[in-house]
């Protein structure tokens, strides 16, 4: 079930428009981008410990911390606007991973231009 849900995450932001999905050797884990910019960081290998990090409001993810004890502030990031998510847990559905995925892929789509926001939405260079 793990490497089921690591393997589908990485399908899904993969498939995000004009997004990329990559082992970036470098850091040694997966890297989510979307032009340059960082969405979303997961550990390159499957076990108990594996763990998908992902932007937010600062505000929800205090929130999120409170709700879930597999929800912790951001693992070698800024603690306020990121949290890490380990995957091995019942307390979170693939949808709702998938959904917070979505959230961070948007935050950071958000800081583009209007213009370019557009260009990224139809995946036009």
């Amino acid at each position: 079930m793990l490497a089921e849900r690591w393997k589908k995450l990485q399908t899904y932001g993969a498939n995000l428009p004009s997004a990329k999905v990559y082992f970036r050797e470098d850091w040694e884990v997966i890297y989510f981008e979307l032009q340059g910019k960082m969405f979303a960081l997961l550990s390159p290998t499957v076990d108990e410990k594996t763990q998908l990090t992902i932007k937010g409001d600062p505000q929800k993810n205090e929130e999120l911390r409170e709700l879930y004890s597999s929800i912790k502030p951001g693992y070698h990031m800024n603690k306020r606007h990121w949290n890490s998510i380990i995957l091995q847990t019942d307390e979170l559905t693939d949808e709702e991973l998938t959904q917070m995925l979505l959230s961070s892929y948007q935050l950071v789509l958000a800081k583009f231009s209007k213009k370019e926001q557009e260009k990224i939405k139809n995946n036009t260079e």
